[in-house]
């Protein structure tokens, strides 16, 4: 353990974090005490509790609700140990892409973030799993794997469900825990129980479901696959219904595009751009708020006009969530 608390190798235990302030890391996920005020806490805070460093651009699939399209090159093992030295004090980082697995050097991203004792985590498509996972092991608390449903669903969407799979595999031979995460169209709306069905089998911590916005190759789909916030609600009532009834365990998450939710993630790009994201009438949907490679994440947290969406999302208050095991009376 950190100074801070922060655990050093994948824990699913409550792990206090907040340095009194009311919020906590519980496997994978933050929560905050019932009493505990939001604008409290987001004065009290230097940092952000979450960032998404793109290490790549590139990937092996071309999803086509994907909004990160636009290539730049790969940042170097000496840049991201500066972006980590800045970025000291981040409860969590998901090292993120493009596909990040798609770098040879993966491994040794993951040690420069877990040794600098952040809470790693990696949302991937599992394809490469093989070649990484021996040196995830230990190290990352948990690998998101995107994953739309049933092996048609997940072909027609994102990829091949037969490439994926056996890379899910992979990581759990090696005791990496999982988690799911899966974007929702229209036409994927009946696929739904099904992805919440594979991540009871894979014993996921989560199953996260993402509305899609318009950015990259999304600009190109068709209206009728945005869902509105009707339906993404009724959506999300039918599936915790369905939980309840067949004692599904993985936790439920669905983010919507609400104000609440406006600007909440802090993305930092390859050349080390840091941006707010949402930011629903910006170019790009994106809002510049400095470089890690060139300041500290405290520095580029004091200008961050979204604290209290980043605070209140990522402890699941402005998004609809269920709590892991919470319907089945799993530990």
């Amino acid at each position: 353990m950190t100074d801070l608390g922060i655990p050093t190798v994948p824990q699913q235990q409550h792990t206090e974090i907040g340095g009194g302030v009311g919020y906590a890391f519980n496997g994978q996920h933050f929560t905050i005490r019932a009493d505990a005020d939001l604008d409290v806490v987001a004065a009290t805070l230097d940092h952000p509790l979450s960032v998404i460093l793109q290490v790549t651009k590139r990937c092996n699939m071309d999803c086509g609700f994907c909004s990160e399209i636009l290539q730049m090159p790969d940042p170097t093992l000496e840049q991201l140990a500066t972006m980590q030295q800045n970025l000291d004090g981040v409860n969590r980082v998901f090292l993120s892409g493009g596909e990040p697995l798609f770098r040879k050097d993966f491994g040794d991203i993951v040690d420069i973030y877990h040794e600098g004792g952040h809470i790693v985590a990696v949302p991937t498509n599992a394809v490469y799993a093989k070649h990484h996972a021996a040196r995830m092991a230990g190290k990352v608390a948990y690998a998101n794997v995107g994953l739309e449903g049933p092996r048609a669903i997940t072909a027609r969407l994102r990829g091949d469900y037969d490439q994926i799979m056996p890379g899910v595999r992979v990581f759990q031979e090696h005791g990496i825990p999982l988690a799911m995460s899966a974007v929702v169209l229209r036409s994927g709306l009946s696929a739904l129980p099904f992805t919440v069905q594979i991540g009871d089998v894979l014993d996921a911590g989560k199953v996260k479901l993402i509305l899609p916005l318009r950015k990259g190759n999304a600009l190109n789909m068709p209206d009728h696959e945005f869902i509105t916030q009707a339906e993404a609600e009724d959506a999300f009532s039918r599936l915790k219904e369905k939980a309840a009834e067949l004692q599904w365990s993985p936790a439920l998450r669905m983010t919507t595009w609400i104000p609440e939710n406006e600007g909440h993630m802090i993305v930092i790009e390859p050349n080390g751009t840091a941006r707010a994201w949402p930011v629903y009438d910006a170019v790009d949907l994106w809002e510049d708020l400095g470089n890690v490679l060139q300041e500290p994440i405290t520095e580029i947290w004091k200008r961050y006009r979204f604290k209290r969406n980043h605070i209140s999302k990522y402890v699941g208050t402005s998004i609809h969530a269920t709590v892991q095991g919470a319907l089945t009376g799993k530990k």
